[in-house]
This record gives C-alpha cells, structure tokens and sequence, in this order.
C-alpha cells in the first residue's frame, strides 16, 4: 500500500508561504463536519483543510503535495452520500466552497462560466433570473456544481434533459502535479482526440480538481404543470411508466413514491402533502412555452394513468401547489434520515421498463431480512434510491445485515442488466460493488487511467477503482 507523508508543522510553515494562514485549519482547529460526508459513517480527520480561493492557489498546493508525497482530497459541499470526500489518508482536504463566483454569461453562445463552489441553488435562481435555464437538477440543491461534475449528478429532469455531463462544455482544472489546464470550451461539436473533458466529469476527485466549469444553458419555458397520480399499488404506477415514456409526451420529470415516505415527509416538514390516502404516487411535470402546448401532454398522459389504474389526478397548476408537492419530494432524504438511527443506501439504475422488478423485490426483501427499507427515485430513468434503516439494531447486527442486503440489492441490479449507481458515484463506500459489477478489464482500464492522470496516487486516494 502506498504510504504517504503525515503534515507536520515544517509543512504548516511551507503552505502558509502561499496561502494565508486565516484560510487554513489545522490540528483541533478542524471541524467534525471535515471527518465524514452527509451519510458516511466512518470518521477519517485530514491533517490540514485548505479553503483556497483561486486556481493559481490550487496548483501550488498541488506542486507540494507532489513533491511531498501528500494525499489531497478535494471537497465541495460535503453532501455526498458513498465516502468520496472523506480523508482516508489524512493528508490535505481542499475544501472549494470559496470558489464561488460567477464568471461569465455568454448570451450569444448560452453558457455560463462558474467556479466549482457555487451552489446548484444559486446557480438555478441566477440563470433563471435572466430568463435561462441549466436542467440538470439533483437532489440536494446546496451541493456544489463542482461535486455535481465530479459525480455526473442526474435528478429529477434527467429523463428529458440528460444529466450533469451533456450540459459540461469546458472545464479548467489542476491535475496532480499542479499542472492547469483547459479541456473543452464554448463549441459546441468536438471530435478532436480523446474527450479528457468527460474522463474528467464523474471521477469524484480521483484525476484532477475541478477549478472552473463552462456551462450550456437553454431558455427558461414560460409554464410547467406538475401532475401528481395516486395508484392502489407502487407496482400499477410505476408499470404505467414505460406507456407514458412511449407515448412521447416528454415529461420533465417522472418520480415515484410511496405513502410511507409521504408520511415521513409530512411529519419532518410539519405540513401536509396534497394526497396521502394512495398507497403509490407518480410524480410528473411537465414544461413548455404556453399552457396549451404543456396541456396536450399531460391530458394525453392522464387518459395513460387511468388505463393502468390510478385512483385520480391531481393537477398543480399553480406555483404554490406546485411547491407543495416538490418540497415534500426534495425533503425525502433528510425526513427518512430523521425516522432512524442511521441508514445506508442504495442507487442502483436499472432499464426503466425493469423498475417495478427491483421494487416489488426490495417489498420480498424487507421481509426476509426484516429490516426496513425505505425507496423512491426516478422511475423515468430507471434510478432508484433505497435507504437501508438501523433503527434499534446492535451495531453488530446491522453490519451484518446491511452488508447481506446490500449484496442482495446489486445482485438483483445486476441480473436486471442496471448498474451499481445512477448518479451518487462510487467513493469509498460502494467499491466492492463496482468491482462485482465490471469485469476485471474493465478495472485494469479504469486504474490505467488513473495512474496517467496522477502517478503518485495523491489525489483521493482508495476510492472509486483504486486498492
């Protein structure tokens, strides 16, 4: 195993000679919130966290720690859910939330240059302000575009619009040695030798820090419906859910859930979602440029939902009944998270027309592990999110039955032909599913890559492919 330098203070001494002490945290002067991300377990402190504040700043630290020999773990918002920003080896956490400027709205070309700090929330008011639109829209709104990229984040509008990497036109970053450079930019078309741009969304920190991103925009729809569709049962709405998709009415969203998430919702928010007598709801929106354009769609979507089975339709066609609905879904995760005592999830993808396979078996599995398991997720693209829950269990049985229903879990993605994730990544925490999932090539590939973009394996080491 690589072995790698622990900071002293002569190291203190040599980064303060470039970045201010005042943006550095050392020793007991590093938070609890630097040991973990939003749902790791394990506690791992960095010996130093820098909160740098340009590009020329990164690439120095990233010249010492090359010469030193020193993990660097970059860091966003800290909202990740699988390890990725967790220190493993100690050494410097590069904290980037400092970094959030906007740089640059190109109205002729529709971009938007960023550096990789702002928020998903500031970055959606800002260009919706000015009449635009960036689709991609996770989760988890104060995560950082920076950690978007480096996780190929999707959400909820993926099914029409695509995720985090069709809308990456050009990045600046600093690779391990400290060198910085421009992959991609404004055009549009680029078929010029490999695509370094894309090796680079996705790879969680592990080839290169993310310094500035350059950002395709759409114009901004002047109306969007919201539909919510009760169903006796998840499996009949989500089985309605490949009609829809075939029916090319194009919604922007199409989420699934079911009533005891609502309910979780209902009590953490303190307020009541619109219908919660159903045991499954479908979610879908839909956007366009007047009501009678978004109108066609839905109408032809409603008549869909009714021949599978749905109880009745309720049409949010107002922003405030809109929000309603959307900020009970947006609160999903953290009113799951408060109903136990700690949780570990699954975000497996799978063909969408296989969705109420893998869900139907999550319902088999509660019961032969019995163990809840609490799920919702994108069922017009095949993305599930399953939270595995503690509650009252030792330590000891939880590990134990965590690591079975896990096995169990990708087992049945895997002989649904999904994948190990859809759009949280792979970090530290789902490296052995990843490994059972791709062949050994595919491994070998994945580390040749790997050790090109950083030989000395500094930057987040043990995660995503690596030992």
């Amino acid at each position: 195993m690589n072995t790698y330098k622990r900071l002293d203070q002569d190291d203190l001494k040599n980064i303060t000679a470039f970045i201010n002490r005042d943006r550095i945290l050392w020793d007991n002067e590093i938070n609890e919130e630097y040991s973990h991300d939003e749902l790791s377990a394990k506690q791992h402190y960095p010996d130093m966290v820098v909160r740098a504040v340009s590009t020329e700043e990164i690439s120095k630290l990233m010249h010492y720690a090359s010469e030193n020999h020193i993990a660097v773990t970059p860091r966003g918002a800290g909202t990740g859910l699988v390890g990725a920003s967790v220190a493993i080896e100690h050494g410097i956490m590069l904290d980037t939330t400092l970094m959030n400027h906007f740089i640059e709205l190109d109205e002729q070309n529709l971009t938007l240059t960023v550096e990789p700090g702002v928020l998903l929330m500031e970055l959606a008011d800002y260009v919706e302000k000015h009449g635009y639109l960036y689709p991609p829209d996770p989760g988890e709104k104060s995560a950082t575009i920076g950690g978007n990229i480096s996780t190929n984040a999707g959400g909820m509008r993926a099914v029409k619009f695509g995720v985090t990497r069709d809308y990456v036109r050009g990045l600046e970053v600093v690779l391990a040695d400290g060198t910085i450079m421009t992959l991609g930019g404004k055009v549009v078309k680029n078929s010029s030798g490999y695509d370094l741009k894309d090796m680079i969304i996705g790879s969680e920190g592990t080839l290169a820090i993310i310094t500035k991103a350059v950002l395709k925009l759409l114009p901004l729809p002047k109306k969007s419906v919201s539909l919510l569709v009760p169903f006796p049962t998840l499996a009949e709405a989500i089985r309605a859910v490949p009609p829809i998709i075939k029916s090319k009415a194009v919604p922007t969203a199409i989420e699934f859930m079911e009533r005891e998430v609502i309910m979780d919702a209902e009590e953490y928010l303190g307020r009541k979602f619109p219908d919660n007598q159903a045991d499954a709801y479908l979610l879908l929106k839909f956007d366009g440029n007047s009501m009678e354009e978004i109108a066609s769609y839905y109408d032809k979507v409603a008549q869909i939902c009714l021949q599978q089975g749905a109880i009745d339709l309720l049409i949010a066609d107002t922003d405030e009944r809109a929000e309603s609905i959307w900020k009970a879904r947006g609160a999903f995760l953290e009113a799951i998270k408060s109903s136990t005592t700690m949780m570990d999830e699954v975000d497996v993808v799978v063909p969408r027309s296989l969705v109420h396979n893998f869900v139907e078996y999550i319902h088999q599995l509660q019961s032969e592990m019995q163990i809840r398991i609490k799920c919702f997720g994108h069922a017009g693209d095949g993305n599930l999110h399953a939270y595995i829950l503690k509650d009252q269990l030792s330590d000891e049985q939880w590990d134990k039955i965590l690591n079975l229903t896990m096995d169990k879990l990708y087992s049945k993605a895997r002989s649904l032909n999904g994948n190990v994730s859809g759009e949280h990544g792979i970090g530290y925490a789902k490296k052995e599913y990843l490994r059972n999932s791709v062949s050994d090539k595919a491994v070998v590939l994945m580390q040749g890559i790997k050790k090109v973009f950083d030989p000395l394996d500094i930057l987040n080491p043990h995660k995503v492919c690596q030992e």
